[in-house]
C-alpha cells in the first residue's frame, strides 16, 4: 500500500558574504590584538557559510552543516556585535515561498534564516522517510516534531520579521502543518499495531484539529500569495480524511458497546466527511509547482487513500444499517446531537535543546573558533568570581587552622605524647629531622637504582679491558712483523724499532690499566658500604615515597636512646610499672598506652588528610576557569551573577563537606583521647604506685644534693623551697582532670614552655652572683688564657670551684646550683665548704632533705650545673628557671622540711624511671 504523501518546506537561499575583513579589522580597532592571529578562525568561519549554502535537504548531513555553522553564529555573538554600527555585514536572503530578496546588517536576521532553513531540511528529511517499516516511522515522527520545535524557537525568539516566510502568521501555520503530520505518523503506526479502537479514534481526532487549524492558515498565506495553492488542497483532504477516520473508529467503538444507532450516525458523518476529502483529491493538480516540494503522483495517491476509505465506511455503514433494522431497532440520533470525539495529543514541538539529546554537541558544531577573544565584562565578572573564590578558601583555610591549634592545644595540655613516654619509662624529647636527612631521604628515593648504575660500570669496565687487550695485541704483533723483516732484511732494513715507537702508546695504556684498577678497587669499597648500609637505604627510600621521613628518623632516634640507655643508664634495674603484675582481670597498663597511641595515630591522620582534602581544594579552586560559561550566559546572567556564582562554587561542596567531617572526626576522637587517657591515669596500678611511693624503703644511692637558691635581700630565716623544675624540653604528666570537667581550656594551664607568672619579678643585674667577670690579664702577664693544670677539673676563682668529679658508688645526680645573692666576705668559706661537701656526696650533721617539689617529676635526666658560667649561661637561655619568689636561707640548706609538702603523688614515678 502507497504510504500518504507529506508535506515539506523549501529552504530559503542566500547570497555570498565576507566574514574575513570586518572580522579582522573589529579584531584590530577593539581589542588592539593582531588580526593575523584569527586569519584562520576568520577563514574557517567563512568557509562554514559556504558549505552551508550547499546543504542537502533529504539527510542529517545537511541538517548538521547548517547547525555547526548557526552553532558558530551563537559564540560569535558573545564576542563581536554584528549589526549597522559595529562589523557592518550585509546578509542578503531569499524568501523560500515568494524568493523575494531582503538584506540586512543584522546576525538575528542571519540566524532566523538559518534556523528556518534547519527546520525545512527536517521536515524534508522527515517526509521522504519510507514508514513501511518501524525505524522508518520512528524517524519521521522525530523530525516532523524536531521541525515543529525548531520553527516554533524563531517565534518566540525573532519577533520582527522581515520577510514573509519568517512572519509568526506564516511560521504558526508550518508548526501546525508539522505537528498534524506528526500526529498522522503516530496514528499509522498504531493502526498497523492493531491498537484498541477507541485509542486510533482519539488519535485520529487529534491529528483532524491539527489540520484543521492548518487549513486555515494556509488559505490565509493563499490569499497572500505565499503557500501554493495544493497547500491548501492537501491539508483540506488530510483535514477531512483525519476527520472521517475518528468518526469511523467511534462508530466501530460504539458498535461494540451496544450503541447502534449512534454508530450508524457517526458512520453517515464519516461517508460525509469522506467524500469531502475524495472531491477535494480528485481536484488536486497533477503538476505540483517546484516550490510545494511534491511530487506529481501526490494527487493520485491522495485520492486512492480517499476512495479506499470511503468504500470502507460505506460497508459498515451498510451492514449495521441492516442489523439495526432487522435486530435492534435503535434510533439513530442527529448528527448535531452527536458528542464530538475524543482527542488525544501524541506530538509536540521538540525543543532546541532537546534535538541533538544523548550526542556531542561539542563534535557537531566543532571547537569555539573565537576562544582566545574574552569580553571585557566577562573579564570584570571573572574577576568578580576570583574574589568569591578567594573568600571560600580564606574560610576553609580558616577552619582547618582552628581545628589544628585546637588538637595541639588539647594534646599540649594532656602532656602527650610525652606523658606516654614517662609512663613506659623513657623519656621523650621530641627530635624532628632536619633539611639534610629529609634531602638525604628524598635523593635516596628519586636516585637511580645503585645495583643498576654498578652494573653498567662492571659492563664499561670489561668493555674498556677489551678494548685496551686488543690494542696491547696490535701492538705486539706490530713489533713482532717488524723484527722479522729486520731478521730477513739485516742492513737494509731502516725502520727504527717499533718498541722505541711505541713506547708512548704503550705507558699510556699501563696508565689506563692502572687508573681502571684503583676505579676498580674504590667501587668494591662503595659497593662494600651500599650492602652494608642496604637496609637503611630502602627504609629511607619508603619513607620518603610514604611521607614517613619524621616517623624514620623518630624510631632510629628510639634506637638509639634504647642501645644508649641500656648499655650506660645507672637505673636499668629498676623495676618499670609496665612490667609489673597486679592479678588483675582488666587490661593491663601497655594495653592502655597503645589505645592512646592509636587514637593518637587516628588524630594525626585526621589531620594529614585534612590538610590534604585543603591542599586539593585549592588547587582546583585555582584551575577553575568559568570564563567560557560566563561568556555563554553573557546575556541571561544580567543582575544574576551571584546566583550564577553561588552555582558553580557548589562544584566544591563535597571537598568542603570532606572538611566538615575531618573536623567532627577529630571532635569525636578527642573525646575519645580524653577519656582513654583518664582512665590510664586512674588505673589502679598507676594509683598504687603514686600512693606508696611515700612508704618505699630507703634506696641504697646517695640522697641528691639540696638546691641551694637565694632570694636577694631576703632573711636567715626564710622558708626553703624548691624551684620549679620543668625547665624547657621537659615534659611532664598531668594529673588526671576531675570527672565533672567536660572541656579543656588552655589559658587555665600554661603550657610548658610559658614563662612562670612574673607580676613580681625584679630584674636581676647583669652579674648576679656578686663575682666580677673573668679577667685573664689579673691572672698573667699576657692577656691570653694559659694551660690548666693536669689535676684542675674547674677553672675560675677557686672559691667557686664547681662539683667535683662524682665517686664511684654514686648512681643519681642532684641539681646543685649556686645561690643568687652575693657572697659576703664572712660567707664564702662556709659556702665553699659546704659546697665541696655536697660535690663529694656527704650530708651535713642533722641535715632532713626537703620533700621533693609539687607535680610531676620530670622527663629527662636530672640536670647537672657546673660552676657559675653554666648557672649564667642557663639563666640567660631560659627566663623561665629563675625564680625570684623563691626563698632560700644563705646556709645552703634548710633547717627542717616543710608539712605540707610531704606527700607528692608523682613521687612515685622515679622508681619507674
Amino acid at each position: 500500500m502507497t504510504q500518504s504523501p507529506m508535506i515539506s518546506v523549501p529552504l530559503k537561499t542566500t547570497n555570498e558574504i565576507d566574514w574575513v575583513g570586518p572580522l579582522k579589522s573589529y579584531i584590530r580597532d577593539t581589542y588592539g590584538d593582531d588580526p593575523e592571529r584569527y586569519a584562520e578562525e576568520c577563514a574557517t568561519l567563512n568557509r562554514l557559510r559556504q558549505d552551508m549554502r550547499g546543504a542537502g535537504k533529504d539527510s542529517t548531513s545537511g541538517r548538521d552543516m547548517l547547525y555547526r555553522y548557526y552553532g558558530q553564529l551563537e559564540l560569535l555573538d558573545l564576542r563581536f556585535p554584528v549589526d549597522e554600527q559595529h562589523i557592518k555585514i550585509s546578509f542578503t536572503w531569499y524568501d523560500a515561498f515568494t524568493h523575494k530578496l531582503t538584506s540586512q546588517y543584522s546576525l538575528a536576521f542571519e540566524k532566523a534564516s538559518i534556523i528556518f532553513n534547519i527546520s525545512a531540511v527536517l521536515s524534508c528529511y522527515a517526509a521522504h522517510q519510507s514508514r513501511a517499516d518501524e525505524s522508518g516511522l520512528k524517524t519521521a515522527y522525530h523530525n516532523f516534531q524536531a521541525s515543529a520545535g525548531m520553527f516554533t524557537y524563531i517565534n518566540e525568539n525573532f519577533l520582527h520579521a522581515p520577510s514573509s516566510d519568517l512572519s509568526r502568521e506564516t511560521v504558526k501555520t508550518l508548526i501546525s502543518i508539522n505537528l498534524a503530520q506528526a500526529q498522522e505518523v503516530f496514528l499509522e503506526k498504531q493502526v498497523a499495531d492493531q491498537k484498541k479502537i477507541a485509542l486510533l479514534a482519539k488519535l485520529a481526532s487529534q491529528a483532524a484539529s491539527l489540520y484543521k487549524e492548518a487549513v486555515e492558515g494556509a488559505q490565509e498565506n493563499v490569499n497572500k500569495g505565499i503557500f501554493e495553492r495544493v497547500w491548501l488542497l492537501m491539508v483540506q483532504v488530510k483535514s477531512n480524511l483525519l476527520g472521517s477516520m475518528a468518526q469511523y473508529y467511534q462508530a466501530l467503538t460504539d458498535a461494540e458497546t451496544g450503541q447502534y444507532g449512534t454508530a450508524i450516525a457517526r458512520l453517515q458523518l464519516a461517508e460525509t466527511q469522506a467524500k469531502d476529502a475524495d472531491r477535494s483529491a480528485s481536484n488536486f493538480p497533477s503538476n505540483c509547482p517546484p516550490s510545494s516540494n511534491l511530487t506529481s503522483d501526490t494527487g493520485g495517491v491522495l485520492a486512492e487513500s480517499t476512495k479506499r476509505h470511503v468504500a470502507t465506511v460505506q460497508e459498515k455503514l451498510r451492514e449495521l444499517i441492516k442489523d439495526n433494522d432487522y435486530i435492534y431497532h435503535h434510533t439513530v440520533p442527529a448528527e448535531a446531537s452527536l458528542a464530538p470525539v475524543g482527542k488525544l495529543p501524541a506530538a509536540k514541538p521538540i525543543p532546541v535543546s532537546e534535538l541533538y539529546a544523548g550526542q556531542d554537541i561539542q563534535r557537531i558544531t566543532g571547537p569555539d573558533l573565537f576562544s582566545k577573544i574574552v569580553p571585557f565584562a566577562v573579564t570584570e565578572m571573572a574577576s568578580l568570581y576570583d574574589e568569591e573564590k578567594a573568600k571560600l578558601i580564606r574560610a576553609e583555610s580558616e577552619k582547618v587552622d582552628i581545628a589544628n591549634d585546637e588538637m595541639a592545644a588539647s594534646l599540649d595540655y594532656l602532656r602527650l605524647p610525652g606523658a606516654l613516654q614517662v609512663l613506659k619509662g623513657g623519656f621523650d624529647q621530641d627530635v624532628l629531622p632536619d633539611e639534610d636527612f629529609r634531602q638525604w631521604c628524598e635523593d635516596v628515593a628519586n636516585h637511580e637504582s645503585p645495583t643498576s648504575i654498578f652494573e653498567l660500570l662492571r659492563s664499561e669496565k670489561e668493555t674498556i679491558v677489551s678494548l685496551l687487550e686488543r690494542n696491547t695485541k696490535q701492538l705486539d704483533m706490530e713489533e713482532s712483523v717488524c723484527e722479522k723483516m729486520r731478521s730477513k732484511y739485516e742492513n737494509e732494513w731502516s725502520q727504527q724499532p717499533s718498541s722505541r715507537l711505541t713506547s708512548t702508546l704503550r705507558g699510556d695504556i699501563r696508565n689506563y690499566r692502572e687508573a681502571l684498577e684503583e676505579a676498580s678497587r674504590s667501587d668494591n669499597q662503595l659497593s662494600i658500604k651500599l650492602r652494608q648500609n642496604e637496609v637503611d637505604f630502602e627504609e629511607m627510600r619508603q619513607a620518603s615515597r610514604n611521607g614517613e621521613v619524621d616517623a624514620l628518623f623518630q624510631r632510629a632516634v628510639n634506637k638509639a636512646r634504647s642501645k644508649s640507655s641500656s648499655a650506660v643508664s645507672p637505673m636499668g634495674n629498676e623495676p618499670n610499672l609496665l612490667d609489673a603484675d597486679f592479678d588483675e582481670g582488666g587490661p593491663s597498663v601497655v594495653e592502655q598506652i597503645k589505645l592512646v597511641e592509636e587514637v593518637m595515630k587516628k588524630l594525626n591522620l585526621v589531620k594529614r588528610e585534612r590538610n590534604q582534602t585543603l591542599k586539593d581544594l585549592k588547587e582546583q579552586v585555582h584551575n577553575d576557569d568559568i570564563s567560557e560559561i560566563l561568556i555563554l550566559n553573557k546575556k541571561n546572567i544580567a543582575n544574576y551573577e551571584q546566583q550564577l556564582f553561588q552555582s558553580e562554587l557548589e562544584k566544591f561542596r563535597p571537598l568542603q563537606n570532606r572538611l566538615l567531617q575531618a573536623n567532627q572526626k577529630q571532635s569525636a576522637f578527642m573525646k575519645e583521647l580524653n577519656s582513654s587517657f583518664n582512665t590510664l591515669l586512674q588505673d589502679k596500678r598507676v594509683r598504687s604506685e603514686q600512693s606508696n611511693s611515700g612508704q618505699k624503703p630507703p634506696s641504697n644511692r646517695p640522697t641528691p644534693s639540696p638546691l641551694n637558691f637565694t632570694q636577694p635581700n631576703s632573711s636567715s630565716n626564710s622558708v626553703p623551697r624548691y624551684p620549679q623544675t620543668n625547665f624547657q624540653g621537659q615534659y611532664q604528666v598531668p594529673q588526671s582532670p576531675p570527672p565533672t570537667q567536660t572541656s579543656m581550656q588552655q589559658q587555665q594551664y600554661p603550657s610548658f614552655a610559658a614563662p612562670p607568672n612574673t607580676q613580681s619579678f625584679t630584674p636581676q643585674s647583669a652579674n648576679t652572683y656578686g663575682q666580677p667577670a673573668y679577667n685573664p690579664s689579673q691572672y698573667g702577664r699576657t692577656p691570653g688564657p694559659t694551660s690548666p693544670p693536669p689535676h684542675q677539673s674547674t677553672f675560675g676563682p677557686t672559691v667557686l670551684r664547681g662539683p667535683a668529679s662524682p665517686p664511684p658508688t654514686q648512681t643519681s645526680f642532684g641539681q646543685s646550683q649556686q645561690p643568687y645573692g652575693g657572697w659576703s666576705s664572712g660567707q664564702q668559706p662556709q659556702q665553699h665548704s659546704h659546697s665541696h661537701s655536697l660535690s663529694q656526696g656527704q650530708m651535713p650533721p642533722g641535715f632532713v632533705p626537703p620533700p621533693p617539689p609539687p607535680g610531676p617529676p620530670p622527663l629527662g635526666p636530672q640536670q647537672t650545673f657546673y660552676g657559675q658560667q653554666q648557672q649564667q649561661q642557663q639563666q640567660q637561655n631560659n627566663p623561665s628557671s629563675a625564680y625570684p619568689n623563691s626563698a632560700y636561707p644563705q646556709s645552703g640548706h634548710p633547717s627542717s622540711a616543710q608539712p605540707g609538702q610531704g606527700n607528692d603523688p608523682w613521687a612515685g614515678l622515679n622508681a619507674w624511671k
